[in-house]
């Protein structure tokens, strides 16, 4: 149980306190609700270059690092399709220094044209170096405009293409800021050796002065259901033949959710996993296979992925991932299978309740989904998911209507 109290400021701004003095440190955590879905289709990649621009310097702080690195504080970023996450892990007595630190970076980033150049040069290089110059590197540029067709899920985090942010101006850049990174779009946590009439203090101080803007109102087109089997097949410069098959899968507050996640262990969580122990340890059709899906918001893309071994046709591979899915479309789980996965989930779940990072983080992400409170019941909701509803949603998912499938040819096999 995660324990917590609430306060809103006036300006909108949510703040979670989680009080936890069996350690010395605190961690200060800012969720903006924004993510690659949130971008104009002609402008991508803008969020993922905000988590790099906000790390630049402030109107009163114009090296974030330097006090950062002075009061012993280890800070950093991440950034999805839904979310930017910024979060500060610093002793908890020098707390007020990671409310400075955020505090004027939300009021006014330090907008300047050497900044701008730096960062997009980054982000330039990033997009090259990981996702057109590796082997596969180029998946998710491929497989979720193959998925999805309206949903701005259809592009990756990093963006549609690397021009878009080669040309990123700073008037688009300053209206992005102002559009998102306001008081009333965020969620605050702070964790650890803190006491909460400090924290609301501090919050006052810090986040109160900064006027509330226009609130975003997220209108996103809806994906229709898929009808039928997309394909791509590319020949590329890659080590080994691959294959990806991708599936539309339930949004996050959706209850097939739970039975989805609880699929993607049953298939590749660990060597006992049904994936690996057909198809890589019994039949040795694969050098690695894996089942994973999204994590998204809204509509998820469950995954299965594979590397054939040499010699085994991508037909062969195909045939026996199908084999698979089809076995939890008809064949009901065991109970001894299902609460193995059940299991797992919790100890994850309990495991993660032990550092003060993952629980400021995970405050954040579900009072994001609509109550932070719904972090304490998450196991519940794992438990209570039958052999009936995986078998269920397993027919639901595994349609050959509902896949996108996206096949490697190394250029040594064409």
């Amino acid at each position: 149980m995660v324990k917590f109290n609430r306060f809103i400021l006036s300006n909108g701004l949510r703040v979670l306190v989680h009080e936890d003095p069996a350690t010395p440190m605190a961690v200060v955590n800012l969720l903006y609700d924004v993510g690659a879905r949130d971008e104009d289709p002609d402008q991508t990649g803008f969020a993922h270059l905000f988590e790099h621009l906000m790390f630049g310097g402030s109107e009163h702080i114009p090296n974030y690092d330097g006090p950062s690195q002075a009061v012993g504080a280890q800070n950093n970023a991440f950034t999805s399709n839904d979310i930017t996450n910024y979060y500060i892990t610093l002793p908890a007595a020098n707390l007020e220094t990671a409310f400075w630190l955020e505090s004027d970076r939300m009021l006014n980033l330090a907008f300047n044209e050497k900044s701008l150049d730096v960062q997009r040069n980054v982000v330039c290089e990033e997009f090259k170096q990981r996702y057109l110059n590796q082997p596969y590197g180029d998946v998710w540029l491929r497989l979720r405009p193959l998925a999805y067709r309206v949903h701005p899920y259809r592009w990756a985090t990093i963006g549609k293409e690397l021009a878009h942010i080669e040309q990123a101006q700073m008037e688009d850049v300053k209206a992005f800021f102002a559009k998102h990174y306001t008081p009333e779009n965020a969620i605050l946590v702070v964790a650890g050796d803190v006491k909460g009439e400090v924290v609301r203090q501090m919050a006052e101080k810090w986040f109160g002065p900064i006027a509330s803007r226009s609130t975003y109102l997220r209108q996103l087109p809806i994906e229709p259901e898929q009808e039928e089997a997309r394909r791509e097949v590319v020949y590329a410069d890659v080590p080994l033949n691959s294959l990806y098959i991708a599936f539309h899968g339930p949004a996050r507050s959706e209850s097939g959710y739970y039975p989805m996640d609880l699929i993607s262990d049953l298939l590749s969580r660990g060597t006992s996993s049904r994936l690996f122990r057909a198809l890589v340890k019994d039949r040795e059709l694969f050098s690695e296979i894996n089942a994973y899906h999204t994590g998204s918001i809204d509509g998820n893309l469950f995954v299965v992925e594979g590397k054939p071994l040499p010699g085994i046709t991508i037909e062969a591979a195909e045939e026996a991932i199908w084999d698979e899915l089809k076995r939890l479309k008809t064949e009901e789980v065991t109970d001894y299978e299902l609460n193995k996965v059940k299991n797992r989930i919790e100890s994850t779940m309990v495991f993660a309740e032990m550092a003060i990072l993952e629980k400021a983080m995970n405050l954040a992400y579900f009072e994001l989904l609509g109550d932070a409170d719904k972090l304490n019941h998450e196991v519940e909701r794992y438990f209570n998911v039958s052999a009936m509803d995986i078998q269920l949603q397993a027919k639901q998912l595994f349609r050959k209507e509902n896949s996108s499938t996206l096949i490697y040819i190394a250029d040594n096999y064409a």
